[in-house]
């Protein structure tokens, strides 16, 4: 059964079970709004949950219990899951133990004396800004988009879309390359949130894009003017070449003319980073290292935070110990008495 993309595998568990895993996953969908991976991640942390409580003797929703939910982590402990995923699935399990009690599946919360182990946050991987700027410049230093932009992404060596069979993509995909990393630093949006746009999404005038984040929360994003040419000589010279009947308004395009995905994305930036030397840079280092060179350069926490669409201000928080380790790194550096 579908949920928003979401293919629930929980066949083998008791009806019971089966239908509980449904309706959890249409209240996340329906409800709380998350998103496609989100739910995902929630059912099939589920299904393992419900199926190690099945291997207890527990039947039904109801016979759940706290000594279920600590044997079930304590078994993923063992099997080697990470901090981040134990604290993942210690969430989906109280998640689901406060919706089930409310439901009336469970007579009591039974995940409220459920201790969650403490991911250890890393400090995110930040590019220096020349770093950035020149893999944000690398597409526009390939004569002809052709050769190097190809070894980038091979999958994207010709044109597919309508009319347009096996003609030469070079130029068309360097503009649509220059123009997503532009978007990546210059804006600091997800690369979900970048293959998302919509042609209507950009307003020219004030120079902002109108970008759809997590939970389908709104929020306007201001670009520069590096990133305004970069978005007009694709809209006038690039687009129109790869632009197909599966388009429809989708502002980045893949060769075959339908909207870019993320995983080509990722693998078009790291792409251009492997032909510059760089260690391995994802479109989510871009965003770090916007973050980190916004408030270095003075920007309001607060505002960075509206700006990367971050719920918590805790989120964004983490730039500003980046901001201090580099700091840190550079009195040792150079102070003589570091």
């Amino acid at each position: 059964m579908s949920h928003g993309g979401t293919r629930t595998t929980h066949q083998a568990l008791p009806p019971a079970m089966r239908e509980a895993v449904d309706d959890f996953a249409d209240h996340l969908v329906r409800v709380r709004n998350r998103s496609a991976h989100t739910v995902r991640a929630y059912v099939a942390d589920l299904v393992s949950l419900l199926d190690h409580a099945v291997r207890m003797g527990r039947a039904t929703p109801a016979d759940l219990d706290l000594a279920v939910l600590r044997s079930w982590l304590a078994q993923q402990r063992t099997r080697g899951a990470a901090r981040p995923s134990l604290a993942r699935r210690a969430a989906t399990a109280r998640t689901f133990s406060a919706w089930a009690h409310r439901g009336g599946l469970l007579p009591t919360d039974v995940a409220v004396a459920l201790a969650s182990p403490q991911a250890r946050r890393e400090l995110p991987t930040v590019l220096r800004a020349d770093q950035a700027a020149a893999l944000v410049e690398a597409p526009a230093r390939v004569a002809g988009g052709a050769d190097r932009t190809a070894t980038a992404h091979p999958a994207e060596e010709t044109i597919h879309a309508a009319g347009k069979a096996n003609r030469p993509a070079g130029e068309a995909v360097r503009l649509r390359d220059r123009i997503l990393l532009e978007l990546l630093y210059g804006t600091g949006v997800r690369i979900s949130e970048a293959c998302g746009l919509d042609v209507t999404d950009v307003d020219h005038d004030r120079r902002v894009v109108r970008v759809f984040g997590k939970g389908g929360r709104e929020r306007s994003v201001p670009y520069g003017v590096p990133a305004q040419r970069a978005i007009d000589d694709w809209l006038r010279s690039g687009r129109p070449e790869l632009a197909g009947p599966g388009s429809g308004d989708a502002l980045l395009l893949g060769a075959r003319g339908g909207r870019l995905n993320p995983t080509t994305a990722r693998r078009i930036v790291a792409g251009y980073a492997d032909e510059l030397g760089l260690p391995r840079v994802s479109p989510h280092d871009l965003r770090h290292s916007a973050a980190t060179h916004l408030l270095e350069g003075g920007a309001d926490l607060r505002a960075v935070q509206e700006l990367l669409g971050h719920s918590s201000l805790g989120s964004t928080q983490i730039y500003t110990h980046v901001s201090v380790e580099r700091l840190r790194a550079a009195y040792r550096q150079a102070h003589p008495r570091a």
